[in-house]
């Protein structure tokens, strides 16, 4: 995952940015947006640019307002990945940052959100922060998945989905191109019982949900349908 789609265009990291608060959770900084008295708690898994992307907590802040808990993990451990840092690029920074240790960090903030009377706990992934729900689908830790412009997914990881799941990719994607997100449907499309949505945005690059322009609004469009899309799966199958 070493090229420019991926860490192009990285956001501008504002800690105290959106509506919500910081604290800690399963002993992992967070961000929380909306009501921490609902039932329905999604968790929010950022790209390699981390918890304190603007566009990302506005999204949650967004989510948290149609009545769901969000909360938004640091599981880079206060370290994203700096596109300006010469010393580590990405295949240095991802043996200390890999999807799996992402993993293992969420297992507690899991459980700590179940142990405050949350019932049903639903993720959403981008691009790294994907391959983490893919690994939490396998550890039947979550009910509902929703995967946008994914990073390191393979196909024996779809194989092992058995709950409902939304894929989202783009077009221009080296990661995720559209022939594998194709396969990604025609093996969630054989499986009965599994319900799943999978949509490729034509045109549009890796990253476009959550590391667009603000200013550029065609690309603000284009993020908005793909937050649509996702509000749609979760009301349909998040409750």
């Amino acid at each position: 995952m070493s090229g420019p789609q991926c860490c192009s265009n990285p956001p501008s990291l504002n800690p105290s940015g959106g509506g919500g608060h910081v604290n800690k959770v399963g002993g992992v900084d967070s961000y929380f947006s909306g009501s921490s008295h609902s039932k329905l708690a999604l968790l929010m898994l950022s790209d390699v640019f981390g918890y304190e992307a603007p566009n990302l907590r506005k999204l949650a802040d967004k989510v948290a307002a149609a009545g769901y808990y969000v909360v938004v993990p640091d599981l880079l451990d206060g370290e994203p990945f700096n596109y300006q840092n010469s010393n580590r690029p990405l295949p240095v920074w991802l043996k200390d940052h890999g999807p799996d240790k992402g993993s293992e960090a969420t297992k507690p903030i899991i459980e700590a959100l179940k142990s405050k009377g949350v019932s049903v706990i639903a993720a959403v992934g981008f691009c790294w922060g994907a391959k983490v729900v893919v690994e939490l689908v396998k550890s039947k830790l979550i009910q509902t998945a929703v995967l946008m412009h994914p990073s390191f997914v393979s196909l024996d990881d779809i194989k092992a989905v058995d709950i409902p799941i939304a894929i989202l990719g783009a077009e221009i994607d080296q990661y995720s191109p559209p022939e594998l997100v194709k396969q990604f449907e025609q093996v969630l499309a054989a499986k009965a019982g599994v319900a799943s949505f999978v949509k490729i945005f034509p045109k549009i690059s890796h990253g476009w949900a959550v590391r667009y322009n603000a200013e550029d609004a065609e690309a603000v469009k284009v993020a908005e349908e793909a937050h649509r899309d996702m509000l749609d799966w979760l009301a349909k199958h998040h409750k």
